[in-house]
């Protein structure tokens, strides 16, 4: 494209003094026309920078690899970082979360309308934090093995005058995490108990309730055919359980989801999820969401778009309700 373009493995590309403003989108293109050219030049932040100046060439295409316009920064130079190593608290993903899943550790939340219910609130406040990889320092597509740690409240509340908290699940995990190219793998244990809010309680005397508390093993598997386009499948198996819950759960779904950053425009997003329960006779439920899209340097997500939910409840305490959800969310990935 450029005459005497050269390949560029998954790298840091440094020059003294180069700053940001010398470098240009234009001086970039992408090694896999299957992917779009929005790449951007990424200063210093300290998160892998081993010096001042330090100019960060994001990964592109499905190999990770770019292409770097020649002599256009006398005494550029190429660091490889595709060796494995040891890290604390690494920034990016082996196995990200499931993008329509409601029962993923982040900030987030959706309003919409249940024809039974009239207007409600779920929200999501939570998080997820990289402990220990061995693999790669890479900020989009890392390969190695790595260790997380979550955590999630899920509280539910009324939109009417009388704004009634009815209820709040939790859900603590601690993930073992792995990609090899294409391929996507998590081992992990999950607790998750639902209790009744108070103010549900006062509201509803002598309504009963129902013990819904999980121990589990989880198996997931993904595939990415294409960087941004995902496939999974995941098996849930609880050794311990109190009151409602059975055994198993199986969740499948589609995350079509750029990895790049996206810059201010953003970009679009589709995701599906289906969620298979045995303590409904393996009925379950289907989530939809689809909208726009923010993503970060180092991988953080924020989405915003429509939202639709049909099938048993995720709440807990309302596991075998019928539910229908029309609205509108907004959701947070670290």
């Amino acid at each position: 494209m450029f005459g005497a373009d050269v390949a560029v493995a998954p790298a840091q590309i440094t020059a003294m003094p180069l700053t940001t403003a010398d470098a240009q989108v234009s001086d970039y293109a992408p090694a896999d026309p299957g992917y779009a050219p929005a790449v951007s030049v990424l200063p210093a932040d300290g998160l892998n920078a081993a010096m001042p100046g330090t100019i960060y060439a994001p990964q592109i295409g499905a190999s990770g690899s770019g292409y770097y316009r020649p002599g256009l920064y006398p005494g550029l130079q190429m660091l490889d970082d595709s060796s494995w190593n040891c890290i604390l608290f690494p920034h990016g993903w082996m196995y990200p979360t499931y993008l329509a899943s409601m029962r993923e550790s982040r900030m987030g939340g959706q309003l919409f309308y249940e024809r039974k219910q009239d207007w409600l609130a779920d929200t999501t406040i939570g998080g997820r934090v990289g402990v220990l990889r061995y693999g790669t320092d890479d900020l989009v597509r890392p390969e190695g093995f790595q260790l997380d740690f979550e955590a999630a409240a899920f509280p539910r509340m009324t939109l009417d005058s009388r704004r009634e908290f009815e209820s709040t699940d939790f859900r603590v995990g601690v993930p073992l995490t792995s990609r090899l190219g294409a391929v996507e793998a998590k081992l992990a244990y999950y607790h998750y108990c639902s209790h009744l809010g108070d103010m549900f309680i006062e509201a509803n005397p002598g309504v009963p309730r129902r013990p819904y508390t999980r121990d589990a093993v989880v198996l997931g598997l993904g595939l990415r055919p294409r960087e941004d386009f995902r496939l999974y499948a995941e098996a849930d198996y609880a050794f311990n359980t109190f009151g409602s819950p059975r055994p198993w759960q199986f969740q499948f779904g589609i995350d079509w989801s750029t990895l790049q950053p996206t810059g201010l425009r953003g970009a679009p997003f589709f995701a599906i999820n289906g969620m298979i329960r045995q303590d409904v006779d393996y009925g379950g439920n289907l989530t939809v969401q689809t909208g726009w899209q923010w993503r970060g340097q180092a991988g953080q997500s924020l989405r915003t778009g429509f939202h639709y939910f049909n099938g048993k409840s995720n709440q807990g305490q309302f596991f075998d309700r019928f539910e229908e959800q029309i609205g509108l969310g907004m959701w947070y990935d670290f």
